[in-house]
């Protein structure tokens, strides 16, 4: 247990590494008009089930989007953009990241973590992968 816990913080630390590597300016945002409302823990909960996904919080983290996307920053945007969030307006800003454990899915006996970037109480992004730093990685939608 002790090893799983250690590796779920470490993913959860380098994401927010990655995210914090190139802080900016703070922009204001007009929120979209099909916004994801993700201020309240049960919102939060509520979107990855509307989806499928049976979560459990188990870590949250302030973190800067970046305001130039690295390459693999520019991919998570890229399945940002398939999913309809907003991740791109957000660039620059100050986030909150939600770090889930799923727990209806296991492909290849993987555990599997899910995550949620939310702005001004609105999901800008999330993703769902392998917690063996994303050998596996999946939209939410």
């Amino acid at each position: 247990m002790k090893k799983r816990t250690l590796i779920i913080t470490l993913s959860a630390l380098i994401f927010a590494a990655a995210v914090t590597l190139f802080p900016g300016n703070i922009s204001t945002h007009q929120n979209p008009t099909d916004s994801v409302p993700a201020s309240a823990p049960s919102q939060r909960i509520d979107y990855f089930a509307s989806h499928g996904w049976d979560v459990h919080e188990i870590a949250c983290r302030n973190v800067v989007i970046p305001s130039v996307f690295s390459p693999a920053y520019e991919e998570y945007a890229r399945i940002q953009d398939k999913q309809g969030l907003p991740l791109r307006e957000y660039a620059g800003s100050d986030a909150q990241l939600y770090l889930y454990e799923v727990k209806n899915y296991s492909p290849e006996s993987k555990n599997m973590l899910a995550e949620l970037l939310v702005c001004d109480d609105i999901a800008v992004a999330s993703l769902v992968y392998s917690e063996d730093g994303g050998s596996l990685r999946f939209a939410v939608s």
